[in-house]
């Protein structure tokens, strides 16, 4: 196991580069996984090469591929990596494999509640809400929909109700001032 001393040793950036390729090994599937290991190792040179290899080789490989057998993710699987939570689960899930879910960003979260879809005080309980009332086929493409409606329209602080398509169907829960 790698020790502390080692991880201290570890820069942000080679962390996130090993993060990152975890991740993609993730999508890929357990079989990339040397790969990605000799990835890892080759954009962390500016760390000492055993604590690397000792944090790809008994904590970054072991969890994917116990979490990812033979490529096939599910979303409880993919919970159970350190780091990962519900929303990662769900695009890994969905976009990787093409699995329906409901990737519930601050977006979807914001936006459901507002329209008066959903009554929920956190993102992981409106994925909850949102799967009992969605259809499975209309999943996966909510999050893509509802994240570029939240930029351009159902903006937090000041929506643009006045050009909002779907206006007469809001209830404009939260919402104290708008354009």
């Amino acid at each position: 196991m790698p020790t502390a001393e080692h991880v201290r040793d570890l820069t942000l950036d080679t962390l996130d580069t090993a993060r990152g390729r975890a991740g993609e090994l993730v999508i890929s599937g357990s079989k990339a996984a040397s790969r990605v290991a000799d990835e890892v190792r080759e954009r962390a040179s500016d760390v000492e090469l055993p604590a690397v290899d000792e944090i790809v080789d008994r904590l970054v490989l072991p969890l994917v591929e116990q979490a990812v057998p033979e490529g096939r993710a599910t979303l409880d699987a993919l919970l159970t990596l350190p780091g990962v939570g519900r929303k990662t689960a769900n695009l890994v899930v969905t976009y990787a494999f093409g699995l329906p879910g409901i990737c519930v960003d601050t977006h979807v979260h914001r936006i459901t509640n507002r329209l008066g879809f959903v009554r929920t005080t956190t993102p992981e309980r409106t994925e909850w809400a949102l799967r009992a009332k969605l259809p499975r086929r209309h999943w996966i493409e909510l999050n893509d929909l509802l994240v570029a409606f939240g930029q351009n329209v159902c903006q937090p602080l000041s929506p643009r109700c006045s050009t909002c398509p779907v206006a007469r169907l809001c209830h404009r829960v939260g919402v104290t001032r708008s354009r």
